[in-house]
């Protein structure tokens, strides 16, 4: 495809207006000012015509349970702990292959609506999570949960080999679109030995760890009572969990001295400021993790704590809550939140030719409508993206060159089937817990 005479949110997420960009074998193949020679354009294909429009990098939702759109709406104005153990595990238990494919492929269909190209998914049922995106187009970091309570090492859990198996039949398939990581599902959840034991195999095979980290306050508390005064980021690398890449999902708690530790060690932390606030967990830190040098990403969550999958709703959260909460109106600029919505999303899954817009980096990409009301005047579009846009703005999303939403259509999903067995599939377990 070339996009024509269009606004691009260019790697250095400033807005450039008047721009060409060409999409060749899932890359971006072109970009300048000018249109290519009639000869050059011809291997673009399709001309998209950019007037009114911003073409800016897909969303990268660095923290999400897909099959979670079953239980939407479901577990209601409940902290944390009481929301889990009495809401969703009972629920969840409930939950076949064929439930989480279905949740999967809607939570998909939702994504790439609001411009989402890829997301870090920490769940279960992972052969049928891994086909419906394989077969949505997208692209995800799958892992499946560990819930290790007895005192045995990792390998004498079924997960162990579970995990083997995933790996050797899924880990850079799907052309590359589809990753296996590890997963610990938080200390509160495992033992020493276990996050141990997958520390080690994660370094011994150079894969990512997806991790919950200080999400509540009891959390960081009990940890740090439960462990000799050591918080959760310190516990983790005194087992040696931040000897590999970890995405450390929420991080609301962490004091400054885990930050400085987050930092050296090189963790992503995926804040998830919509869900945080919906469980009353409290508000992260960004700030001060982005100004000592910390890598953010943004998530979603679940939609049962979200409680949708637009992107653009927690950016724009993610930007204003932390001037909120820092009385500072200069915390976390628009072109900081962008960036952890997009290409510090990549990194942290390990697709370092992702996340923005650059010459042979993978053409995922978005273009959303800059017509409307909320857009004008277009005294600034980056501030109007981030203040302003909303995800219903999106009218195209791109997954390495191929168009997989346009207009209202979506390519390679069934919306309205998915959208009818999540329906059935989700009333037959509410009557059945």
């Amino acid at each position: 495809m070339l996009f024509s005479d269009i606004a691009i949110l260019d790697e250095n997420f400033e807005v450039q207006t008047g721009c060409w960009v060409g999409t060749v074998e899932g890359r971006i193949a072109y970009i300048g000012t000018e249109a290519p020679t009639p000869e050059e354009a011809a291997r673009f294909g399709e001309v998209y015509d950019g007037d009114e429009k911003l073409l800016v990098p897909g969303m990268f939702n660095a923290h999400s349970h897909a099959p979670m759109t079953l239980l939407r709406g479901y577990a209601e104005n409940l902290p944390l702990q009481t929301w889990l153990n009495d809401r969703v595990f009972p629920f969840e238990a409930k939950i076949t292959d064929e439930d989480a494919y279905w949740a999967t492929v809607l939570a998909c269909a939702e994504m790439l609506r609001y411009g989402t190209v890829s997301f870090s998914d920490m769940y279960y049922h992972s052969r049928e999570r891994v086909r419906a995106v394989t077969e949505c187009g997208m692209k995800m970091n799958a892992c499946e949960g560990l819930l290790a309570f007895e005192d045995k090492p990792y390998a004498e859990y079924p997960i162990s080999a579970l995990n083997e198996e995933l790996i050797a039949e899924f880990h850079g398939s799907a052309e590359g679109r589809i990753l296996i990581d590890y997963n610990i599902h938080a200390e509160y959840t495992s033992t020493p030995a276990v996050c141990a034991d997958i520390a080690a195999l994660a370094k011994a095979k150079s894969l990512n760890i997806h991790v919950h980290v200080s999400e509540t306050k009891s959390e960081h508390e009990e940890c740090k009572g439960r462990h000799g005064g050591l918080t959760p980021v310190r516990y983790f690398d005194s087992l040696g969990v931040f000897d590999v890449p970890v995405t450390a999902a929420h991080c609301v708690w962490v004091d400054d001295g885990d930050i400085d530790i987050l930092a050296e060690r090189g963790a992503f932390v995926a804040s998830n400021p919509v869900s945080n606030m919906k469980l009353g967990s409290g508000f992260a830190p960004i700030a001060r993790m982005l100004e000592r040098g910390v890598s953010v990403a943004l998530g979603t969550d679940g939609v049962a704590s979200n409680n949708n999958l637009d992107m653009y709703q927690d950016l724009f959260v993610l930007a204003l809550a932390q001037k909120g909460a820092n009385l500072d109106p200069t915390a976390v600029s628009p072109a900081g939140a962008l960036r952890a919505a997009t290409r510090t999303g990549a990194l942290s899954q390990g697709r370092a030719d992702c996340g923005h817009i650059a010459l042979g980096a993978k053409a995922d990409l978005a273009v959303l409508d800059a017509s409307g009301p909320s857009w004008c005047p277009a005294t600034d579009l980056l501030n109007n993206l981030v203040y302003a846009g909303h995800g219903s703005d999106v009218c195209l999303t791109m997954v390495d060159g191929e168009v997989l939403y346009r207009d209202g259509v979506w390519e390679t999903i069934d919306v309205e089937r998915a959208k009818a067995e999540v329906e059935v599939r989700t009333r037959r377990i509410i009557a059945s817990v």
